[in-house]
């Protein structure tokens, strides 16, 4: 039996306020300003060679496509993109979005995830996925999905990490750069959130880490 909603009232949109935790916070994407950290922190010599697979666009052949890319991410309200800076440094080293919002089912999905070699093992992901699943249940949203490839084996194993829930796999989901795409489907629930919220906040505590390595891992707290 489905439950009964009568008193239902739409979740709220993301806004531009910032999003500010321990080691990075999660500005509304400005082109102008974090274009110059962002090329060089996905596209330099030291980006992730694997880092565009798995993505509808990318890698960019040069800086104007780039921009192209960012101003018109800027722009966008759906998505609704974020970028990563961290707070020690003040750099912009990723972007990530909130997409697929349906406001008056209280549906949203984190996607758009492309976060530089800097931010890979280290504690800066994990919270900026923190940051904005707090953000989305606060705004009143009932299920926070997280979509991937079926090739792609970090997603997956990042969606497990974070307490999505595994739901199935649409076949011959889309057609992304000229390949058939399979796309498994991961939630996370209101009524999950508040334990998924403990775990987080519990494994970004500063006595959970020695020397920016953590002691215990987020599967751990739950």
């Amino acid at each position: 039996m489905s439950d009964t909603l009568l008193d239902w009232q739409a979740a709220a949109l993301p806004s531009t306020h910032t999003l500010t935790g321990r080691f990075i916070r999660l500005e509304k994407l400005d082109a102008a300003r974090h274009a110059d950290d962002l090329w060089a922190a996905l596209e330099g010599p030291n980006a992730d060679p694997k880092l565009w697979d798995y993505l509808p666009y990318g890698p960019f052949s040069d800086r104007s496509a780039f921009d192209r890319w960012l101003a018109g991410h800027q722009a966008a309200t759906d998505p609704w993109f974020y970028t990563v800076v961290d707070q020690q440094t003040d750099k912009a080293e990723g972007v990530i979005s909130l997409m697929s919002i349906v406001a008056a089912h209280g549906r949203i999905e984190i996607g758009h995830v492309t976060f530089s070699a800097a931010m890979q093992r280290t504690p800066k992901g994990t919270e900026a996925i923190y940051l904005l699943a707090r953000e989305i249940f606060a705004l009143g949203y009932r299920r926070l999905e997280w979509k991937c490839n079926v090739n792609n084996a970090r997603s997956k194993r990042a969606a497990e990490r974070f307490g999505f829930s595994y739901e199935g796999t649409f076949r011959q989901h889309m057609v992304v750069k000229g390949q058939s795409r399979d796309t498994e489907w991961y939630s996370i629930l209101d009524s999950e959130w508040p334990e998924r919220q403990n775990a987080f906040e519990r494994w970004l505590a500063v006595d959970n880490f020695t020397d920016g390595q953590q002691i215990k891992g987020l599967e751990a707290f739950r």
